[in-house]
């Protein structure tokens, strides 16, 4: 493929960011937007968030990974254990954008968010919401360890050489977390943060906030 790749960090709800950062990407058929996970609760407008990402399958290649709100809100609604926790973590806030009852969440939606991977791949990148246990096997990685273990900017690359991209881990800062084989995009949109969009391929960041704020930089801006 001769697109464009770009990362996209959690969305939470935070459908007015989202489209800010869609517009300074100018997306086409032939880029592969990633979307790290937790696209879903805290914010204001899931239903809108994901109706957005269902345009964008016709609009370029879609790739989503699930993050630990999306496993939240698939045990509430089928009956698990996390239908409390979820109502505390953002929950309430994804049903108010539907209507207030989990009946009225689009069966289209549903199936877009159980479509989910766990990780995505390249040849130089491996893609995961949360995180990436380096001494194991990809393929042998948990559940709680993709999506749910929180990074502390410390953890060792991978032995092949590719870098992880992540979301999960809040940067209030409002900066993505850059180490060694390592880049987290989750840049607190929900909070007083921004949106973090990463393209791979010309080393840009374009980032927007909830109160319409937008700006980029460079990876090299990082390590200066």
């Amino acid at each position: 493929m001769t697109g464009r790749t770009i990362a996209v960090g959690d969305i939470h709800g935070c459908s007015r960011a989202f489209s800010l950062v869609l517009s300074q990407l100018d997306l086409t058929a032939e880029d592969t937007l990633v979307v790290l996970g937790d696209v879903i609760d805290r914010g204001p407008d899931t239903a809108a968030v994901v109706d957005r990402l269902l345009e964008l399958k016709q609009q370029c290649r879609l790739i989503t990974l699930a993050g630990n709100h999306e496993e939240m809100m698939f045990s509430a609604l089928d009956g698990g254990d996390w239908l409390d926790g979820w109502m505390q973590f953002g929950g309430r806030e994804m049903l108010d954008s539907y209507g207030g009852t989990p009946e009225s969440i689009p069966e289209i939606h549903l199936q877009l968010l159980r479509s989910m991977q766990d990780v995505w791949e390249t040849e130089t990148d491996v893609f995961v919401h949360a995180g990436i246990d380096a001494e194991v096997p990809l393929t042998e990685q948990s559940a709680r360890t993709l999506r749910w273990e929180h990074v502390r900017g410390n953890e060792p690359p991978l032995n092949d050489g590719r870098r992880i991209i992540c979301g999960h881990t809040a940067q209030k800062s409002g900066i993505p977390l850059l180490w060694p084989g390592w880049l987290c995009l989750d840049t607190w949109v929900y909070g007083e943060g921004y949106l973090t969009a990463f393209d791979l391929d010309s080393s840009q960041f374009y980032q927007a906030s909830q109160n319409g704020k937008q700006r980029d930089f460079h990876l090299s801006q990082l390590t200066d």
